[in-house]
């Protein structure tokens, strides 16, 4: 219902606009909490501990769709077992220019270059409060990157200052420092600037698990230094990976991906990448260690979920997918998992 639904209708609104109305019901349906959850809610055989916190099943949704915190009991009903928010900057901002969010709907892919927009770390606060008061609530990630008019040099003050704000309201906290759309963020990837950023961010976090997002287009050496540097920052993960600058395997015609021009890409077309670069993170790991490790990247099955999985993610996240499957699309993953036979460490 839905795909024809997508292919009749919705492709045919600006993306950004359908994006405005799907966030519109999905705020509105804890007011059929009662009505929904018992059809929704995960099997109690995914149940996966992580973090120090059990999530109701290894699969979330990566940072980006919610961006200001105001989705996060709906996008739970709907069967995440986790939400990350954000990314969310010390100052409001609108982003980019529009248009800036496009689907390549023959690749089930997105290209967007939002560049953070969003309400800024203060105004998240009182949502995050309310969605962590409300039962059966996902486990809450906020996602935190650099202000565009904070200049490179004090871009750690930025992060310190929304790390402040929110940790007490956070499950884990998110150091983004690997889109594509902030206008030198990736610089933030070099070794001696990241040591300091993550190490204030740490220290403003206290107890909060603190991670870190990395892009796919890193090479192996760096992606293994930046593993021994989060271990030694004493981090508690890693998530694997945000979107991609590459343009490489796809099916949507060359002259309007050049029209689109530049964006993170997201979707299957990451799925080889992100893998790729979860495997390398995993053997840079050593075994005994509890560093926590997040996958994202290309997924929109069950199957991949698994893949993911056996590949060392301990947490499997998605976000392109749920634009082309739909809102049921958290439920239907967790169900196939259940039917593969999946059972989560805290079963």
């Amino acid at each position: 219902m839905y795909k024809l639904l997508f292919n009749t209708v919705l492709r045919r609104l600006d993306p950004e606009f359908a994006h405005l109305l799907a966030s519109s019901v999905i705020k509105a349906l804890p007011l059929a909490d009662a009505a929904l959850r018992p059809f929704l809610r995960p099997h109690k055989n995914l149940r996966t501990v992580a973090l120090g916190r059990e999530f109701t099943t290894p699969f979330g949704l990566a940072a980006g769709f919610d961006k200001n915190a105001t989705q996060i009991t709906g996008l739970g009903l709907l069967g995440f077992g986790h939400v990350e928010i954000g990314t969310l900057t010390m100052h409001a901002q609108p982003g980019n220019p529009k248009p800036r969010l496009f689907r390549l709907v023959k690749d089930s892919a997105l290209i967007n270059r939002m560049g953070f927009n969003n309400s800024g770390s203060a105004a998240a606060v009182s949502h995050i409060t309310k969605a962590k008061i409300r039962p059966n609530r996902p486990v809450i990630g906020v996602n935190i990157g650099k202000s565009k008019i904070t200049p490179l040099a004090d871009a750690a003050d930025d992060y310190v200052f929304s790390a402040t704000l929110l940790t007490p309201f956070a499950d884990y906290l998110v150091v983004n420092v690997s889109s594509p759309n902030t206008p030198g963020l990736r610089e933030l990837q070099q070794l001696n600037t990241l040591a300091k950023l993550v190490r204030r961010v740490q220290s403003a976090a206290g107890t909060t698990p603190v991670l870190l997002k990395i892009a796919p287009d890193l090479s192996d050496t760096h992606i293994e230094q930046i593993v021994t540097l989060a271990l030694d920052a004493q981090l508690r993960g890693i998530i694997v990976t945000n979107t991609t600058v590459a343009r490489d395997n796809l099916s949507t015609a060359d002259a309007k991906i050049s029209a689109i021009g530049a964006g993170g890409l997201s979707g299957k077309p990451l799925a080889t990448k992100a893998l790729q670069v979860l495997r390398r993170v995993r053997a840079a790991v050593p075994t005994e260690s509890d560093f926590t490790i997040i996958a994202a990247g290309g997924v929109s099955s069950a199957q991949d979920v698994l893949e993911r999985l056996a590949a060392g993610a301990h947490l499997v996240q998605g976000y392109s997918g749920f634009i082309y499957n739909g809102p049921l699309w958290a439920h239907k993953i967790n169900r196939e998992l259940v039917k593969l036979g999946y059972r989560g460490n805290a079963a």
